[in-house]
């Protein structure tokens, strides 16, 4: 990185560290208002960038305190290997003194929660669900980027095949990169910073960007034709469309969300997309009297609750800056609230799906557990009577429960739960 590189960079990591805009909404601001930067500078500054917010907490211990500049400066010369020779040039003579001392300092007996760069309470908490070397596994794992992933759009008679093979004539230098998800019948891998905005199979609706963790928890709402389908937490309805898709335009989805913005998102999405079948209803709460008037009238509820999102760490390092103790109990306590209110939706023999995309069992199981404990006429399915129809095969615990060390996808969560009466 040379002077002006460094500098914008820099410039952009103390704006995601003052606002509390997300990463990625600080990042593609600053670029709209920086036009100037070239394809190649953009790439290494949005590199860099992502990848000090990862490692923020190794890098301050390292001896970088919280000063944007010096962070990047550390994150180059300990994680990168870059020498200290080349970036003289282009910082001053006692920044160049104060780097050669870092280079030389070897940590010993560091905190695992600094090494990892993550909270010491949420690592406490990894430790005591999955142990410290699954735990560390997965810690390790979060700090890795993620690759793009998308799905096909069988609305548009598109299948897998076909798309991979119109994708690597369009990326024929990284085609060895393209490949088919492990898991997801419809998920396709793309190399991490792909450009597919502009791709006529973009443009047409023949592909949407959507985590293959994602694209299973639409099969595990196991939607069938005709029926009526609530997505409760809809947002920007990755999940919408891709039950749409599984519906094949038949029946009515209802995609409820709190968030205008989000819903416009939906809006632009489902012009794309070929879908015909879902109604976009904005709501005050999950008290709306919207939900009231609905009681008891649809097959499946979805709810993707409100979390920590700690499972997309890959995609948004910036979250676990922004978590506490306290706000994650507040947030289960929405979760509960949402659930309540939502499976008052799911008519007798229906099907309520809860899910997140947390790895933390008071956002998962024990919401779950405590749900069934307070309302009998509920059962849990194991989610392999579910997705084995689809031929998805996976663990056979009773919930669905991905992470990216295990599955290489986000970390998800997914509940199915039956009502019988």
């Amino acid at each position: 990185m040379n002077k002006f590189s460094l500098n914008l960079c820099a410039e952009v990591l103390t704006n995601s560290f003052e606002n509390n805009f997300s990463a990625d909404s600080q990042l593609s601001y600053f670029f709209k208002k920086n036009k100037n930067i070239g394809k190649y500078e953009r790439s290494l500054i949005a590199e860099t960038y992502y990848n000090v917010i990862r490692n923020k907490s190794y890098l301050e211990t390292l001896g970088a305190t919280s000063n944007p500049f010096k962070l990047i400066l550390v994150y180059l010369v300990k994680l990168q290997g870059r020498s200290v020779r080349d970036l003289s040039p282009h910082i001053s003579e006692e920044d160049s003194l104060w780097l050669s001392e870092i280079k030389s300092v070897k940590l010993k007996d560091i905190n695992l929660s600094k090494k990892l760069s993550l909270p010491e309470w949420f690592w406490l908490k990894l430790i005591r669900q999955y142990k410290e070397k699954l735990a560390t596994q997965i810690a390790n794992s979060l700090l890795l980027p993620a690759q793009l992933c998308i799905r096909v759009n069988t609305l548009k008679e598109k299948n897998r095949n076909k798309v991979i093979s119109e994708l690597k004539d369009t990326f024929n230098e990284e085609k060895e990169q393209i490949s088919k998800t492990n898991l997801s019948p419809l998920g396709i891998k793309l190399p991490r910073g792909s450009y597919i905005q502009r791709l006529p199979l973009f443009l047409e609706g023949d592909i949407e960007v959507q985590d293959e963790g994602s694209q299973l928890l639409s099969y595990l709402v196991d939607p069938k034709r005709g029926h009526m389908v609530a997505d409760f937490c809809a947002g920007a309805g990755g999940k919408t469309l891709a039950i749409a898709s599984l519906m094949k335009n038949t029946g009515r989805i209802y995609s409820f969300d709190i968030s205008g913005k989000r819903l416009d998102n939906l809006k632009i999405r489902l012009k794309r997309s070929g879908a015909s079948n879902i109604s976009i209803q904005r709501i005050s709460s999950e008290n709306d009297n919207k939900i009231k008037r609905l009681k008891e009238k649809f097959d499946r509820v979805l709810i993707d609750a409100p979390c920590t999102g700690f499972g997309t760490l890959r995609r948004n390092p910036d979250l676990k800056w922004k978590h506490s103790e306290k706000s994650l109990m507040e947030l289960v306590d929405k979760q509960r609230n949402i659930l309540k209110s939502a499976s008052r939706l799911c008519k007798k023999k229906g099907l309520l799906i809860y899910a997140t995309c947390s790895l933390l069992d008071e956002e998962n199981e024990l919401q779950v557990e405590k749900f069934l404990l307070e309302n009998s006429n509920f059962k849990l399915l194991p989610k392999s009577v579910i997705l084995k129809k689809y031929g998805i095969v996976i663990d056979e615990e009773k919930y669905l429960k991905l992470n990216p060390f295990k599955n290489d996808t986000d970390g998800f969560f997914g509940a199915v739960m039956e009502r019988e009466n």
